[in-house]
């Protein structure tokens, strides 16, 4: 379902990388969250949590509900699922349908935060992952039944990275919230965060270093070209294998010199876990299971259910860019966030806004000079 890493250059400046899969595209929204902005996040029977964004945030968002002629689409509707903050905080949603279940007992006097609005709200609040964790340390957060989900109750994880390359995973199982230290920085869907760490132990022998020849007896093996390394590596796109392939790309993968360098590794090492439709189809009566988003007529050409890479996002955590691109893009759109300081009020475009045909270099050779 999704794929999120991190990676560090040659000075240790940390960058961050995520792909969005689902069976149907959906309204996704670029949205703008200013410092000062008044926020509000309510659950049921319980009192609302008020606060005012400390920091501002670029996310990409979806609506929360159907929008209606009589209640359009607001700024409190749109959650964020994906966005870094001006200190360099990044939130992501990855999904994790395990995450229901019988919830701790709270107050109904005590104002709790809707795990819907936690990524705002971290994004907002916070400059950093030791604050997200101790914040959340004190914060009570409860999961909820969506209604454009299906009633399906916050089947979702979320993860947190910095500036200085922390990461954490929050994590509820079975309705409890866990806090994990992430040391590898990388994290896909189920099992729990603490199995795919787990699973790493089976792959100690991973390297990326070329084993070229062997001898077997009096002969001599010897491979016709490079990537022998990579053999041992899961060729699955579940989670599980994902999170191996993740975690040796993070690790192996050369580390640029230069920033702008790094974003185009980056890019690369991204490319790897981008799925075109089609590619496997997993169909209901089969027994899998997908995020199923009510009101939203499904296309004749996503009947069946195959995944594929909605959108995948990058972030220089350190300069505070963010680029994106959808499924129709070939190419990333940059967003610089200290430009959008100046903007003190919400703004919102939709991402399918962002796509511009590709670059197309046939006058430039035309009118270039003749060998």
């Amino acid at each position: 379902m999704c794929t999120s890493l991190s990676y560090r250059d040659a000075t240790g400046n940390a960058y961050f990388g995520r792909t969005l899969e689902l069976t149907i595209d959906l309204p996704y929204q670029i949205v703008w969250f200013p410092a000062g902005l008044a926020m509000s996040s309510h659950i049921a029977g319980h009192a609302p949590l008020e606060y005012t964004t400390k920091h501002a945030a670029l996310t990409v968002a979806m609506p929360a509900r159907i929008p209606t002629a009589a209640a359009p689409i607001g700024i409190a509707d749109l959650k964020a699922l994906e966005g870094v903050n001006d200190q360099g905080l990044t939130f992501s949603l990855l999904s994790y349908p395990a995450a229901s279940g019988t919830q701790q007992s709270v107050a109904m006097t005590r104002a709790v935060l809707s795990a819907s609005d936690l990524g705002t709200w971290a994004l907002s609040q916070f400059a950093s992952v030791t604050e997200v964790k101790e914040a959340l340390g004190e914060q009570p957060v409860l999961l909820e039944p969506l209604a454009i989900l299906r009633g399906a109750v916050s089947p979702f994880h979320y993860v947190v990275h910095d500036a200085s390359g922390d990461c954490l995973v929050v994590e509820f199982h079975q309705g409890e919230m866990t806090l994990h230290d992430n040391p590898v920085g990388v994290m896909t869907n189920g099992p729990q965060f603490g199995w795919h760490l787990t699973n790493l132990n089976n792959y100690t022998f991973l390297s990326n270093v070329d084993k070229s020849s062997a001898s077997f007896g009096g002969y001599r093996a010897v491979q016709p070209d490079s990537g022998i390394a990579t053999a041992g590596l899961p060729a699955s796109n579940t989670s599980v294998g994902r999170f191996v392939r993740a975690a040796f790309y993070a690790q192996f993968t050369e580390k640029a010199r230069t920033a702008d360098e790094a974003v185009q590794t980056l890019a690369h090492i991204m490319n790897n876990f981008d799925r075109p439709r089609g590619l496997t189809i997993d169909y209901p009566q089969e027994g899998g299971g997908h995020l199923e988003v009510a009101g939203l007529d499904h296309p004749a050409e996503e009947t069946y259910a195959t995944e594929f890479t909605s959108w995948t996002s990058l972030a220089d955590l350190d300069r505070k860019l963010f680029f994106v691109r959808d499924y129709k893009s070939m190419n990333y759109t940059r967003f610089d966030l200290k430009a959008l300081a100046k903007l003190q009020r919400p703004k919102v475009i939709a991402l399918h806004g962002l796509n511009d045909a590709a670059p197309d270099a046939t006058s430039l050779l035309t009118n270039s000079k003749a060998a």
